[in-house]
């Protein structure tokens, strides 16, 4: 139980420090607010933590997926493979451009798509896979690039978690046709809302600008039918301030899983592991949970422990999805999805804990014991 001298401590906690306020303060006087000069500076700024591609800044991380795809012509008739354990944006947009959504099963350790599962799902009809960045683990790029290779696919990486991940040096966000980032308030850096795309294609890069401003270039000389998906400069300037702290941020996250890999000894909890060459900068701490896991969370509240179930329903098993799929008759054999959606709980990482944080996170996970 929490002490009455202890306050609870949050699964995830926003920083918006006098920095970013000053930020956004100083745009909101200039009178420059929208698709102005510091979304451009951002830009270019968040270019160099995907090795220098083209930066298209837009107003969330699905508005990102849903351009992509978009810009890539990938629409009716098409197939995309995406996890089913995942937020649901990421298969929201593949329905959104009125595409088909193929689930693929995830592999255990890094919860990203098995291999051989997307090998397996490829049908004739298929124009692209989707990998999910989980938790800020990356995907296991190294696999799935030569399979998208091969059968000439396209890669759109769902980078929304994993800001200035990397796997064998190379950063999420610079191996497929294009990735995509979300600045929501809970993520590693934020705008306070936000996303971006990014992409090696100067005319990729140059078809999404067009898309995310109703098909402009320049004024009133509409090119292509396109939206109104623009980031504002409030945004991008607490996105620019946040920029510059997101490394120092991203190294206490890994300092605070490390502890916990280290301290945690409860019999029935498992910690993350990492993949060889993998750079994880955790976004979630998850932990696997063996046994009864409502009991498990409850009694980690109750200890002022926040936590979390990311994600308890797998995108299949959504309203929007299981119902065609039982009217078409179509399911789904992912044992290794199921499995993580009933075992899953994330426990708080975020780079605002201290070190009496961290003992107190781990003598409640300690205290689970063996039995739940």
């Amino acid at each position: 139980m929490t002490s009455i001298n202890e306050q609870p401590i949050p699964a995830a906690r926003p920083v918006i420090g006098e920095d970013e306020i000053e930020a956004a303060v100083r745009v909101l006087r200039s009178g420059r607010v929208v698709q102005g000069p510091e979304v451009a500076a951002f830009e270019e700024g968040f270019s160099r933590l995907v090795d220098d591609r083209h930066c298209v800044a837009v107003n969330s991380g699905t508005s990102a997926l849903h351009l992509l795809l978009l810009a890539l012509g990938i629409g009716p008739g098409d197939e995309v493979i995406v996890p089913s354990f995942s937020f649901a944006a990421s298969a929201n947009a593949v329905r959104l451009v009125g595409a088909d959504v193929v689930f693929a099963d995830i592999e255990p350790g890094s919860f990203g798509l098995d291999p051989a599962a997307v090998e397996a799902a490829i049908t004739p009809r298929t124009a692209a896979i989707m990998p999910v960045h989980l938790y800020g683990h990356p995907a296991a790029m190294d696999k799935l690039m030569p399979i998208a290779d091969k059968h000439r696919l396209a890669v759109v990486e769902d980078a929304c978690q994993a800001h200035a991940a990397a796997l064998n040096g190379t950063p999420v966000g610079a191996f497929g046709a294009g990735g995509t980032f979300s600045f929501y308030p809970t993520k590693n850096m934020h705008s306070l809302e936000g996303g971006m795309v990014t992409t090696a294609d100067a005319e990729l890069a140059r078809t999404l600008r067009l898309l995310r401003n109703q098909g402009m270039e320049q004024r009133y000389a509409n090119e292509i039918v396109g939206a109104n998906m623009r980031m504002t400069d409030v945004s991008a300037a607490v996105g620019r301030v946040q920029l510059g702290k997101v490394e120092a941020w991203t190294e206490q996250r890994r300092a605070n899983a490390a502890y916990l890999d280290a301290h945690i000894t409860a019999p029935a909890v498992t910690t993350p592991p990492v993949a060889e060459g993998a750079r994880h900068v955790y976004h979630q701490y998850t932990v696997r949970i063996s046994g009864d896991r409502d009991a498990a969370m409850a009694k980690l509240t109750e200890a002022g422990i926040g936590n979390a179930v990311y994600y308890p329903t797998p995108i299949h098993r959504l309203k929007p999805y299981w119902e065609p799929d039982q009217k078409a008759g179509r399911t789904w054999d992912l044992p290794e999805t199921e499995r993580a959606a009933a075992e899953v709980v994330s426990l708080p990482v975020h780079p605002s804990l201290t070190e009496g944080d961290l003992e107190r996170i781990v003598a409640a996970v300690n205290s689970l014991g063996e039995n739940l």
